[in-house]
C-alpha cells in the first residue's frame, strides 16, 4: 500500500465500486488515494496441493477399473454377428469426400439410444481411428480401445440408464447434455449417478469425430466415493443372510 498525502486537512471517502479510499483536501481539486488490493496470489496453492492426491487416486481407480474390466471380459460371452453388423455401418459421404455432419450427429444420438458409454454398441464409422478421448481422469487415443473399455465397463454393470437430454450444434463441435446412472455388479451393489456433457469435435476434412470429451458436474472424490459407498440396505441384507 503506497500513499503521497500533502500536510492539510483531509477528509476520507470510501469508494467501494472502486475499492480505494480517496483522501480529499477541504480544498481544491486535487485527490491523494491509498489503493487496497484484497487479492491474494498464493491463496490458490493449497487447493492445488489438495487436488493432486485426489487426482492420483482417480487415475488410479480409473486404470484399475479398465484392467477389471478387461479380466471380466474373457467370462463374457462373444458379442453376436447382428450387434457386429449395427457397429460396423458406413455413412455416407458428401462431394468432397466428407462425411455429413447431419448424419453423424443423428449417429450419435441413435448411439445414446444404445447406451453406447457402457454397452460399447457405438457406430464406428462416426469416429477417426486416432480419435482422441478424454474424461476427468485421463485421456487417451484410439477409437478400438474406447469401445473395448465401454465394452468391458457395461459387465460390470447389473443395471443401467442413460438420456441424451440437449443437444447443441456448434461450428465445430456439437455438445451432447446427458443424464446417468447404474448399480455396479460389485458385491457391495454402489450406485453411480450423475449429469454431464459430452463434446464432439469434428474433423474438418473428414467430418467425423476426432475428439470426444467427457465433463462430469459432480466432483472428482464424489465419483469415487459413490463407487465405494454400499448401497441402501445392504448391510442389513447380508446381516439377515
Amino acid at each position: 500500500m503506497v500513499a503521497t498525502l500533502s500536510f492539510v486537512s483531509v477528509t476520507p471517502h470510501v469508494k467501494s465500486q472502486r475499492q480505494c479510499i480517496i483522501f480529499r483536501r477541504n480544498y481544491g481539486h486535487k485527490q491523494c488515494r491509498i489503493r487496497c488490493n484484497g487479492g491474494n496470489p498464493r491463496s490458490d496453492l493449497p487447493t492445488r496441493q489438495e487436488s493432486a492426491p485426489e487426482n492420483a487416486l482417480l487415475k488410479v481407480a480409473w486404470y484399475g477399473s479398465e484392467l477389471l474390466g478387461i479380466a471380466a471380459s474373457f467370462l463374457r460371452p462373444p458379442s453376436n454377428v447382428e450387434e457386429a453388423a449395427k457397429n460396423d455401418l458406413k455413412l455416407g459421404i458428401d462431394g468432397s469426400g466428407a462425411i455429413d455432419r447431419t448424419a453423424v450427429v443423428q449417429t450419435i444420438k441413435n448411439d445414446f439410444e444404445r447406451s453406447y458409454f457402457v454397452t460399447g454398441q457405438l457406430t464406428l464409422d462416426a469416429y477417426e481411428e486416432d480419435c482422441e478421448f478424454a474424461d476427468p481422469a485421463g485421456s487417451f487415443k484410439g477409437l478400438r480401445r474406447f469401445k473395448r473399455n465401454c465394452t468391458n465397463f457395461g459387465s460390470l454393470i447389473e443395471k443401467s440408464s442413460m438420456k441424451l437430454m440437449k443437444w447443441e450444434d456448434f461450428e465445430n463441435k456439437g455438445v451432447g447434455h446427458w443424464r446417468f446412472s447404474c448399480v455396479m455388479s460389485f458385491p457391495w451393489r454402489p450406485i453411480l449417478s450423475a449429469t454431464g456433457y459430452t463434446e464432439y469435435y469434428f474433423d474438418a476434412q473428414s467430418g467425423k469425430v476426432c475428439r470426444h470429451v467427457e465433463h462430469w458436474n459432480v466432483p472428482k472424490m464424489a465419483l469415487l466415493k459413490q463407487l465405494l459407498r454400499p448401497t441402501r440396505g445392504f448391510w442389513l441384507k447380508r446381516k439377515n443372510s
